[in-house]
């Protein structure tokens, strides 16, 4: 073992005891758990610190989006399961393509499933993933790394920062290398684990809290909502049909069987039904208005609702 990396493990807070639960292997069930959620309680208020820099993170990944890039995460271990997590989410959700939110795992699939945790040691083959995905400058790359020293994840970094593609850091250590290597480092400090070490538990919560914004916020900015209603979801089984037709009810105000029939003419296109719905329009007008509103569902009513206005005062 190097000594070299015993030492750098000691300072970071990740690997740090946490003093509250020194006692925690001679407690009753009820008492692990309520320590267990105390600490918990610590997490939400340190990524609540660290809002400016994931609000810089989202506006550069809407940037990277209207360019035709991608968000792509890449990560070891659990770091690397929760952007997969995050990024296979954003498809039936938004109606995005496949390829617009990507998860690299260190190891591969088959790290998804069991640990491969050799992997992660490798700069290289955080290279060779990025390398086999094309990534490209318009690319947007989010390196996630608990302890923030990943070398899978700082070689992905540097070859990205090569590309020119725009970096973000995401760790739980606010000494992370990979920061380093980051335009924007997103850096929760949730303090010591339950469990020495054990990051799937505080800073796997952290940074789960913090992906979930950075997509969510993102799509929102690029018109997937009409209020908070998910209007770009996309119907792919008997959940997300009844979804779509809640959606639209909601949004309209119409029966059951009225967003049925709309949403039949238009390919269970829940925010086409709410464009024809509320503005009229056959389907291939509401679908230009749509495209000429950049797919904001509120600004295309609007400029509909103005037009209409227009003519009235004529």
């Amino acid at each position: 073992m190097d000594p070299e990396l015993i030492r750098e493990l000691g300072g970071l807070t990740s690997e740090a005891r946490n003093p509250d639960t020194l006692d925690i292997d001679l407690l009753p069930t009820l008492e692990v758990l309520r320590k267990i959620n105390r600490a918990d309680r610590e997490v939400p208020q340190a990524v609540g610190r660290v809002l400016p820099q994931i609000g810089a993170a989202v506006d550069a990944i809407v940037e990277a989006f209207k360019a035709g890039g991608r968000l792509v995460y890449m990560g070891a271990g659990t770091s690397g399961r929760l952007g997969i997590l995050d990024a296979v989410e954003c498809p039936p959700t938004y109606g995005v393509g496949e390829d617009m939110v990507v998860g690299l795992i260190a190891g591969g699939e088959a790290a998804f499933l069991r640990a491969q945790e050799g992997a992660e040691d490798d700069p290289e083959l955080g290279r060779r993933d990025l390398q086999d995905i094309n990534l490209n400058a318009r690319d947007l790359v989010v390196g996630i790394a608990a302890s923030g020293r990943t070398p899978y994840v700082i070689g992905g970094l540097r070859y990205a920062r090569e590309l020119g593609c725009t970096v973000v850091a995401l760790s739980c250590n606010t000494t992370a290398a990979i920061a380093d290597e980051a335009d924007i480092a997103i850096l929760p400090d949730v303090g010591p684990e339950v469990l020495t070490g054990s990051t799937r538990m505080k800073s796997g919560t952290a940074q789960k809290l913090v992906l979930n914004m950075l997509t969510t916020a993102s799509m929102i900015r690029l018109g997937k909502s009409f209020f908070n209603l998910m209007v770009d979801v996309k119907a792919t089984n008997a959940k997300l049909v009844g979804r779509t037709r809640r959606i639209v009810m909601e949004a309209t105000g119409v029966s059951f069987e009225e967003a049925d029939r709309v949403l039949s003419q238009c390919g269970h296109n829940a925010k086409l039904a709410i464009m024809m719905i509320l503005s009229g329009l056959d389907r291939e007008a509401a679908e230009r208005a749509l495209n000429e509103a950049d797919g904001f569902l509120r600004l295309a009513l609007q400029r509909v609702e103005n037009g209409k206005q227009g003519k009235a005062s004529q």
